[in-house]
């Protein structure tokens, strides 16, 4: 199990491998200056997307690691 430490330095750098510097710092600032549900938010992130096509993109993203 990982430290909190360590999710957060990994955490960090997928955001910056993902966004960029400057974006990422902007997503930690915009969770940082609004009340944020991580829970809530996850709960609406994929409601458009059937089961079946979440698990496709699942293994297509898997294939391509």
């Amino acid at each position: 199990m990982l430290t909190d430490t360590e999710i957060k330095i990994k955490g960090l750098r997928v955001l910056i491998k993902e966004l960029g510097k400057v974006e990422a710092e902007k997503f930690i600032s915009i969770l940082l200056r609004e009340p944020f549900d991580y829970t809530k938010w996850q709960k609406h992130l994929f409601e458009d997307v059937t089961v079946e096509e979440l698990s496709k993109r699942a293994m297509k993203s898997r294939k391509s690691k």
